[in-house]
């Protein structure tokens, strides 16, 4: 019919009110394909798993929390103190880093999955895993704060990954930097350990050489029949002891013979050595320096972490809303076409 068909002005102008007239004649069908794409949106929106995300902020540990890496240091022990932007650094590299993921996606994530799952290819299954758990770098508000989110079908089995993430990092990073302290300590405990070897060593080279000298001083004082301390012109007695001097002998061979037999069977030059106390208590210090990981925190958790209750997939009106303006579009589409045709066909 004449009413049916599209009216044209001229061969390629479309008349405006006959189309409208000819999408109004199908109404019936767009709406039929309105509602036939909003039903296929509202199943997947009602009928799909939900997804759940639990976030857990971070920020970098207070003073207090890293003053036991911080034991026995300083410009008086010539080592340096850890600062916080440091200790939180190697944490934030292990948070991020493919050593801790990679150990969680092996240890936690693929036990979690059905053994049927676990047969696919593992490349696609830490693709998987990496979109799971997201570790996200602070912005420029606050650059030092980190966050880590883990999504899933099961909010609390999201909740605690979230936490063990978090803790492995922690985990990695006070290792690495115990290690770090403790080879240093081991390094100037090694150093120090040296340095009082070789004052021992050369204060033994010390009384020998007094030792030569003494006895060579005794064979003049024997030769001249020298056996006390020569009396000077006021009265008073010349006495030399632990000096090197060329007049040793005027002593007498009994003190001579006496100080020789006193070095000879001293056991140990220790007392002698004035740097010696100073080094040990250092040396000790760093040989027997432990740190406690317990009394260590490489970060602090901004905020609870709550198990989510409410699911951030699917958004279900959202689906809804795109799946009704979608049935919209293809069902004015489909009249159009219908339309189209028809037009042609009576041409023809």
């Amino acid at each position: 019919m004449q009413d049916d068909r599209i009216a044209t002005r001229d061969d390629d102008e479309i008349d405006l009110i006959a189309l409208a007239r000819g999408l109004w004649a199908q109404k019936w069908l767009i709406l039929a394909v309105t509602l036939l794409v909003t039903a296929g949106a509202a199943a997947y929106a009602f009928l799909s798993k939900p997804v759940y995300e639990a976030k857990l902020f971070i920020m970098p540990p207070t003073q207090n929390d890293i003053a036991e890496l911080n034991y026995g240091r300083g410009k008086s022990n010539e080592l340096d103190t850890y600062s916080i932007g440091h200790v939180y650094g190697v944490f934030t590299r292990n948070l991020q880093g493919e050593s801790v993921r990679q150990n969680f996606f092996r240890e936690i994530y693929l036990p979690s999955l059905p053994e049927q799952a676990r047969q696919g290819a593992m490349d696609r299954l830490y693709e998987a895993f990496s979109k799971q758990l997201v570790v996200k770098g602070g912005g420029k508000d606050a650059p030092d704060r980190y966050s880590v989110s883990v999504q899933g079908g099961d909010p609390t089995q999201a909740t605690e990954w979230i936490k063990a993430y978090a803790l492995r990092a922690s985990k990695a990073a006070e290792l690495e930097l115990i290690k770090n302290v403790t080879t240093e300590a081991a390094v100037r405990a090694r150093n120090l350990e040296q340095r009082i070897v070789s004052l021992r060593e050369n204060a033994q080279r010390i009384r020998e050489d007094r030792i030569q000298q003494l006895r060579e001083a005794l064979q003049i004082a024997k030769s001249i029949g020298l056996t006390t301390p020569v009396i000077n012109s006021s009265g008073a007695v010349d006495v030399i002891v632990e000096g090197s001097n060329k007049l040793d002998y005027q002593r007498g061979s009994k003190a001579l013979v006496a100080e020789i037999a006193a070095l000879e069977s001293r056991a140990t030059d220790d007392a002698f050595i004035p740097e010696l106390r100073p080094l040990q208590m250092r040396y000790n210090f760093y040989k027997k320096l432990n740190i406690d990981p317990e009394s260590i925190s490489v970060y602090r958790q901004d905020g609870s972490v709550e198990v989510p209750q409410s699911p951030i997939k699917p958004r279900k009106f959202f689906i809804l809303g795109v799946g009704l303006i979608l049935g919209c579009i293809l069902g004015g589409f489909v009249a159009l076409m219908r339309l189209f045709l028809g037009k042609y066909d009576s041409h023809e």
